[in-house]
């Protein structure tokens, strides 16, 4: 059986927290965070005080690379009212904070950003591995 070997990958809301490193040391420290979602939804939403589903898609396209990129105006949504306003991107943006923290110093590094996801081998033969069907015997 060949051993999965190690996929990195970044979810499409790490790729928008490590956007809002301002002064580029590499970290984002929890006043960068607070202020990059605050930034990116001012941005969005034109001055308004909250953006509709379609502007939440806006936003999610420019920031998180697709308006299907989690998370969903759904989650985002805490009073189900069809509209997203700065304090409810912050909540759901402090979840992610909090979740990102490993460490939990307060300050989110490149790594804590990405996702590692065991993934087969390639060049393995078809049928090999943990899905494999057992042969019959005649």
């Amino acid at each position: 059986m060949a051993t999965p070997i190690p996929l990195m990958i970044a979810e499409p809301v790490a790729m928008a927290i490590a956007a809002f490193d301002s002064d580029g040391d590499g970290l984002v420290t929890r006043a960068e965070f607070d202020a990059g979602v605050a930034r990116s939804f001012q941005a969005s939403s034109k001055g308004e005080a909250s953006v509709g589903y379609i502007g939440f898609g806006d936003w999610s396209e420019r920031w998180l690379g697709n308006r299907n990129a989690l998370p969903s105006p759904f989650e985002v949504d805490q009073d189900g009212d069809n509209r997203i306003t700065l304090a409810e991107l912050q909540a759901r943006f402090a979840l992610f904070f909090s979740r990102f923290d490993a460490d939990k110093d307060g300050v989110l590094r490149r790594s804590e950003l990405l996702t590692v996801r065991p993934v087969a081998q390639p060049g393995g033969r078809p049928g090999e591995g943990e899905n494999r069907r057992p042969q019959r015997r005649r």
